[in-house]
C-alpha cells in the first residue's frame, strides 16, 4: 500500500495546511510530512515538484496528487470511511458549513492572518471582520445545539472534517481575541486542549521562520 505524503507550509502560518494535517492525525492515518517554507524565493520551485497549483497543502498517495485542503479531507474520508457524520441530513449540513468556510470569510483571512503561537495581538475590528466573526459564532452555536450535544465536544459530536476546516479559526480567535459567546469560548477551549492541536502548536513553536506579512497586530 502506498504511503501518504502530506506537503505543508509553516505550521505557525499555514491555515490551509493545518486542516488536512489535523484531520489525518485525528483519524489515525499514518503519513509523512514535508514542510515547504512560505514566502521564500525557492517556494514556487519547491512546491511545483509536488502539485500543479503552486500552493500548499498537497497530498501525495502513490501516483496521485491532491492539491486542495478540502479535496484532501474528502479523499481521506473516502479512504478511511470516517470524517463525516453518519446521518445523511447531518452530513449535508456539515458539508455546507465546510464549503462556507472554504470559500468565504475573506475579511477574517485578510485582517487576522494565522499566527498560531502569537497571543494578545490587536487590530481594528472592522465591520467586515465583525460580520465574519458573528457568522462563525452562529455556525458553531447552531451545529453544537442541533448536532453536537451527544457524542463529544465537537461541532457534530464526534470529530469531523468540519472541525478540521474551522481549526485555523480557533487559532485566529486565540491569537487576536474577540467578544465571543459562551458556546464559542467553550468550543475554542475544547479545540485548544485537543492532543492533535497541541502537537501542531508545539511544532509551530519550534519553527525559526518569520513571515512579516503574517505578523500583524503587534
Amino acid at each position: 500500500m502506498s504511503e501518504f505524503h502530506l506537503i505543508i507550509g509553516n505550521k505557525n502560518y499555514s491555515s490551509w495546511s493545518l486542516r488536512p494535517w489535523i484531520l489525518m492525525t485525528h483519524l489515525g492515518v499514518k503519513f509523512r510530512e514535508t514542510i515547504v517554507p512560505l514566502d521564500t524565493p525557492q517556494f514556487k520551485d519547491e512546491i511545483g515538484r509536488y502539485g500543479p497549483s503552486g500552493r500548499v497543502p498537497v497530498l501525495l498517495h502513490g501516483e496521485l496528487a491532491i492539491w486542495d485542503s478540502l479535496a484532501i479531507c474528502e479523499y481521506v474520508a473516502e479512504f478511511t470511511g470516517q470524517g463525516w457524520p453518519a446521518q445523511r441530513e447531518t452530513r449535508a449540513v456539515a458539508r455546507s458549513v465546510c464549503a462556507e468556510m472554504h470559500s468565504g470569510f475573506g475579511n477574517l483571512r485578510a485582517e487576522w492572518p494565522l499566527n498560531a503561537t502569537a497571543r494578545n495581538r490587536h487590530t481594528p475590528m472592522t465591520p467586515g471582520l465583525e460580520a465574519d466573526v458573528e457568522r462563525i459564532e452562529e455556525i458553531w452555536t447552531d451545529c453544537r445545539s442541533r448536532f453536537g450535544k451527544k457524542g463529544g465536544p465537537w461541532l457534530f459530536g464526534e470529530y469531523s472534517i468540519a472541525d478540521a476546516m474551522y481549526a485555523p479559526v480557533v487559532l485566529r480567535f486565540n491569537t487576536y481575541g474577540a467578544p465571543l459567546t459562551d458556546t464559542a469560548r467553550w468550543y475554542i477551549a475544547a479545540a485548544l486542549e485537543d492532543a492533535a492541536m497541541q502537537k501542531w502548536l508545539l511544532a509551530a513553536k519550534d519553527e525559526t521562520w518569520t513571515v512579516p506579512g503574517y505578523e500583524v497586530g503587534l
